[in-house]
């Protein structure tokens, strides 16, 4: 294949502007804040579910503490009921006897209820409180996760105006090669990922590997328009004053 050697000069730019489009793409897709937002997601979903199972115990707890104060309340209004009757006179001795016995159970029930539901107060409170804390973990989680966000979508844009300005670049410079010259270029490039580079001081810009003298006399002796090719890359090699032949 032959091609203008100024032509061939113009697939370096080409293959500057593409190396360029291939880091942003690389870029987009391991920017840091991508794996910093993953794990920000993780840490407020833990948070979230360490708030509902908060939400939950405290649920369950108010239950109870409702559950114990309705009892106690029972055993309160039986007492009351069995002290009016003893206050009324109107018992006869045997069941003033079992009025007593029951008022002296009541109270030790009542005393023991109380101790109870002092104790699941106490609980309450100490969940309220991992509560508190829970809700302050979670709101600093979705605030790092938040901020992640903000700087990835920044990155991103940055990005975005680079990858626009380079793709313009390249549908500028692609119609100045013709269509042989061009194919071979972006074959190499999609198997490759280097379609082209410099030949400099003997030494293939693409894969950086030394020509060996046979290569380079076979080059040497090959007309300026020839298109060359490395053996080991196969990327088109562009031959100036630099190449060493």
């Amino acid at each position: 294949m032959k091609a203008d050697p100024a032509v061939q000069r113009r697939l370096l730019e080409l293959a500057d502007v593409d190396a360029e489009l291939a880091r942003v793409d690389h870029r987009r897709r391991t920017l840091p804040e991508l794996a910093e937002i993953a794990e920000a997601e993780k840490v407020v979903q833990a948070r979230k579910d360490a708030k509902v199972a908060n939400e939950t115990a405290l649920g369950d707890l108010d239950r109870e503490v409702k559950r114990q104060e309705k009892e106690i309340d029972a055993v309160r209004a039986r007492e009351d009921r069995d002290r009016a009757l003893l206050a009324g006179g109107t018992v006869n001795p045997k069941q003033m006897t079992d009025l007593e016995h029951e008022l002296t159970t009541l109270e030790r029930r009542q005393a023991t209820l109380e101790d109870e539901l002092l104790e699941l107060m106490e609980r309450r409170e100490a969940v309220e409180g991992d509560g508190q804390h829970a809700g302050v973990e979670l709101a600093k989680a979705e605030e790092a996760l938040a901020d992640a966000a903000n700087r990835r979508d920044h990155a991103l844009a940055d990005l975005e105006t680079a990858w626009v300005r380079r793709t313009d670049d390249r549908e500028k410079l692609v119609p100045q090669f013709p269509e042989p010259l061009l194919g071979l270029y972006e074959q190499v490039r999609k198997n490759k990922g280097i379609g082209a580079a410099l030949l400099r001081a003997r030494r293939c810009g693409a894969c950086r590997i030394e020509l060996d003298r046979s290569a380079i006399s076979r080059i040497s002796g090959t007309a300026a328009d020839e298109v060359v090719t490395c053996d080991e890359c196969g990327a088109i090699m562009v031959r100036t004053a630099e190449s060493g032949l």
